[in-house]
């Protein structure tokens, strides 16, 4: 068995760190400083960073569709923090092909130790005191799991080819020898080559129109994660929609996409009002095609977002004000390692809530609650029926697994009802004066749960001795399941949708539903009963349109209830859906959906054939042992 040293780190924590800034407003410094000793092992990765890290990358690559590969040279400015004679980086189906090193003449001897599927390679690179660089020449291969390299026709203008990338939790490496661990943060120096007539962009500043060369350039000058190290290419348009909004897309997509997101400066300046200065100068999101396996990733100064929420009517633009909200909680205080990843998702949720409530109004941000304790209780209780209740811990043990296993709604949902159970008990003003706070305090730095336990009792918890026994926040971080404190949320909207509801199963369809939201439409088709007959259905249906719906949250939960009940109707809508759409979220409970179908895993796995193609990495890791898929 592979064992894993403990990574000690002593870590100096300043009230406000000297970090570079971009061109966004400046942070006050402060004298204050206090030490901190962060103890964190991190399972996922073979670097050493106590012993040696990296801090810089400069970054050359040319991008070939033909080939589907990326031949790059990756140099790193190092520090040898202990006289070390070995550097150690995470890779994963790299071709290395040379290395070498600024104090030594020639090409480096190195050594790769295979491991296991996930984790992938050590990679282990000499070096000496002296040594301040190191520089590998290499090239991705198909089992660049990060890599998506789209064909025109799974494109929306079926022109042009696209790729992107998804490296979040630990596929960095296998497009970046790193150290791929959420702990290790380098700045960046980056250049792109495209093919002509082809924009490249980067979690880095970018250009906004395409250049004749097609090489492009990138700083980032705030250091990050690999997991937050990003590269898009295709044939890409912008539009400005603020200071520093804007909004990157194919451009079939740009308008729509513009429109969709025109709140988002206002998104900026009110999670400021909350929470501090938005550190990483512009704020851009670009709309991917619909393969990307999530709804977005908080890539800096460049969220990448999946254009199933492209709804027409700006109903679904919570998830950018989550991969926003990524800009102070993850991007800024960044989890330790994935075992800490509710610190990351956990505040986000409620960061995200926060900013849709000042925006939207109380009301509809309780709506996105009562959605999100829903989505939790499906997940404990699919977790008890696997015998999994250990992994409702808020600090979950993913040794020996892929990190993975941890994004679960329990780190999202049980992490923000935790964050929204300490507003009520502390109070709002005492809260948002502890999270200024912390954010500022943390900033550019990581965090583990234990560390936060401390700083939370001391700088919040002890003012009041009965909030710690109101909380009980060990019970939450430390224990399986819903404590029975987690806060009760009602919405208005809600108890409307409840009357029509009670309507429906007394047998009518004739329902007021004038002017109801996507939320509303959405908790009604939940609450529906189980067992539906396909007159009901059909009745739903024709009243309705569930099936033709354009809009994908409502689609999918039609999909999940319906399904089950052999409501033949949708199924051709259904393989279309699957076929076309790639995000995660929808495409486990619609394939769930299918098996618990009279047409069962033949069905599954027919659709799962002509769709797997259109699918990421991320998406088929989880598919294929849903449906025991075997490449033929």
């Amino acid at each position: 068995m592979l064992k894993f040293k403990s990574l000690a780190l002593i870590i100096m924590v300043f009230m406000a760190c000297g970090t570079p800034e971009l061109d966004n407003k400046s942070k006050s410094n402060s004298d204050s400083k206090k030490e901190i000793k962060m103890d964190y092992t991190d399972h996922h990765s073979f670097a050493k960073p106590a012993e040696a890290v990296v801090k810089h990358l400069d970054w050359k690559a040319k991008v070939d569709f033909e080939k589907k590969v990326i031949s790059a040279l990756a140099t790193y400015s190092i520090e040898n923090l202990k006289g070390v004679d070995t550097i150690h980086l995470d890779s994963r189906n790299l071709i290395i092909k040379e290395v070498r090193r600024d104090d030594k003449e020639g090409a480096l001897g190195f050594k790769i130790e295979n491991t296991n599927s996930f984790l992938g390679s050590k990679l282990s690179i000499p070096i000496s005191k002296e040594t301040k660089t190191i520089s590998i020449d290499y090239e991705t291969t198909e089992g660049a799991d990060a890599l998506q390299f789209l064909d025109p026709v799974q494109t929306a203008g079926k022109k042009h080819p696209f790729l992107f990338t998804q490296s979040q939790a630990i596929l960095a490496r296998t497009w970046l020898p790193s150290q791929d661990g959420p702990g290790v943060r380098f700045t960046y120096d980056a250049e792109v080559t495209v093919p002509k007539g082809m924009l490249a962009l980067m979690s880095a500043t970018n250009p906004t129109s395409k250049n004749e060369s097609g090489v492009y350039t990138f700083k980032m000058e705030q250091a990050i994660p690999s997991y937050l190290f990003a590269l898009a290419v295709g044939n890409i348009e912008y539009q400005s929609l603020g200071d520093v909004a804007g909004v990157y897309a194919e451009p079939e997509l740009l308008e729509a996409s513009a429109y969709e997101f025109a709140n988002m400066q206002d998104m900026v300046d009110t999670a400021e009002s909350l929470y501090g200065d938005y550190r990483w100068g512009k704020y851009d999101v670009i709309v991917l095609p619909p393969s990307f396996p999530f709804g977005g990733m908080e890539n800096p100064r460049l969220t990448f977002a999946t254009p199933t929420i492209i709804a027409g009517d700006r109903s679904l633009t919570a998830l950018i004000a989550h991969e926003l909200a990524h800009s102070w909680s993850g991007n800024l205080v960044t989890n330790a390692n994935w075992e800490d990843i509710w610190l990351n998702e956990g505040f986000t949720v409620y960061f995200e809530n926060r900013i849709m409530e000042e925006i939207y109004g109380k009301d509809f941000a309780n709506m996105l609650a009562i959605l999100s304790f829903q989505d939790l209780n499906d997940e404990i209780n699919r977790m008890k029926s696997e015998d999994r209740m250990e992994d409702t811990r808020l600090k979950v043990n993913l040794k020996g697994r892929n990190p993975d296993d941890g994004l679960t709604a329990i780190p999202y949902d049980k992490g923000y009802f935790l964050l929204r159970l300490i507003e009520e008990t502390v109070g709002r003003e005492n809260w948002d004066a502890f999270l200024n706070e912390y954010f500022n305090e943390y900033a550019f730095q990581v965090m583990t749960t234990e560390v936060f336990l401390n700083v939370i009792d001391e700088k919040l918890l002890s003012k009041d001795s009965s909030w710690a026994n109101t909380i009980k926040i060990n019970e939450w971080v430390y224990e399986g399941g819903l404590p029975a404190n987690c806060p009760k949320v009602t919405s208005t909207k809600f108890e409307i949708v409840d009357e029509e509801l009670l309507a429906f199963k007394e047998g009518s369809l004739d329902l007021e539903t004038e002017g109801w939201v996507t939320q509303q439409w959405m908790y009604f088709i939940r609450e529906l009963p189980k067992e539906l007959s396909k007159e009901q259905m059909k009745g739903l249906d024709q009243n309705f349109g569930f099936t033709e719906s354009g809009n994908s949250e409502i689609k999918s939960a039609w999909f999940e209830k319906v399904i089950p009940n052999n409501y033949a109707y949708a199924d051709e809508a259904v393989q279309e859906f699957l076929v076309n759409v790639g995000r995660r979220k929808f495409l486990v409970p619609i394939y769930k959906s299918i098996l618990e179908s009279n047409a069962g895993i033949e069905r599954a796995k027919a659709i799962y054939e002509i769709a797997r193609p259109n699918y990421h990495a991320v998406s088929t890791e989880t598919l294929d042992k849903m449906l025991d898929y075997k490449k033929r």
